[in-house]
């Protein structure tokens, strides 16, 4: 694509006639539960990343496309970054620092509340080795005194010499557009990378499969565990203007079956209304979704399933 100088107004100001274009790359990593997810939303201005109370939710890395002044950032959304026990948690966290190598600069997103504490201490141990411009993010400031911000920054910083330091709200918004103001201000010159209109990289029946997932954690956070799956198996676009799309859910075991399908079949259906209308929102169009649960045994040590998750099977 070439630069593009003749741009019109976009969400984060009016853009200039003849300024040039910019563009680049941002990883965001942390700890599982720091926020990501919901930070990329706000950045981007619509849901292209799963979001619930669920720890490790995201799998493998999503790209969410925004648009600032003249500026395209690519937010690439990684795995949380925890101590591996599995095949799965391996490959997630293999992806998550894959996505760190390949941006032009990482956002390391910390959450207030729970400081450096868990994993977070070990990722920046990590961060250190890594060459790329590196951004420290502090979310939830609204639940933290600022006492104790400061503290946690020049605590952070101790670790890692990061060019800049926020203090946000993802779910607020509250500091966000400090960041965007930043990077726009920060990437170099050169043409976008996807076109205007484009907001994710994910093809529509991935995304709609992360929308089912996500309204199985939402239903069903306590009692489900990870060993669950959703692939769109069908999609079918219809004369009267509607898509009739098939999915399923694996689960491991039929115990967990009978977990999703509820009592009467009451938490598939509430599952299933769910995920229909945020399918129909983001499509502008009538859904007709279908879904089925099916039991896989093993399917975290099945290669196929991590290559529809967009992960790499870890063979040792």
């Amino acid at each position: 694509m070439d630069d593009m100088t003749d741009t019109e107004t976009h969400d984060g100001g009016e853009a200039t006639v003849n300024t040039p274009t910019r563009s680049g790359f941002v990883a965001l990593i942390g700890p599982t539960n720091a926020g990501k997810s919901t930070l990329v939303n706000r950045f981007v201005g619509a849901k292209v990343s799963i979001v619930s109370h669920k720890v490790q939710t995201t799998r493998a890395v999503m790209r969410g496309i925004a648009i600032h002044k003249n500026t395209q950032i690519v937010f690439m959304d990684t795995p949380g970054i925890f101590k591996p026990r599995r095949k799965l948690d391996r490959a997630m966290v293999t992806s998550a620092w894959g996505g760190a190598k390949d941006a032009d600069i990482i956002l390391l997103l910390i959450d207030s509340e729970r400081g450096l504490r868990g994993d977070a201490e070990a990722i920046l141990e990590a961060l250190k080795d890594v060459p790329q411009p590196k951004i420290l993010v502090l979310n939830k400031i609204d639940r933290v005194r600022h006492e104790d911000l400061f503290a946690l920054a020049e605590k952070a910083n101790e670790f890692v010499k990061f060019d800049r330091t926020f203090m946000i709200s993802a779910t607020t918004g509250s500091g966000c557009d400090d960041i965007m103001d930043y990077l726009a201000e920060t990437f170099p010159e050169g043409p976008w990378y996807y076109p205007e209109d484009q907001i994710s990289d994910l093809p529509m029946r991935q995304l709609a499969a992360e929308i089912t997932r996500e309204k199985l954690f939402l239903r069903l956070h306590q009692e489900l565990p990870y060993s669950s799956h959703v692939e769109t198996e069908s999609w079918e676009e219809r004369k009267d203007g509607s898509v009739r799309i098939e999915q399923v859910i694996y689960v491991e075991r039929d115990s967990q079956k009978k977990i999703v399908l509820g009592k009467n079949g009451d938490a598939i259906k509430a599952i299933s209304t769910a995920s229909r209308k945020e399918m129909s929102e983001i499509l502008e169009q009538p859904v007709h979704l279908f879904l089925f649960v099916k039991v896989r045994e093993n399917w975290g040590n099945d290669p196929e399933r991590f290559r529809e998750m967009g992960l790499e099977f870890p063979r040792d």
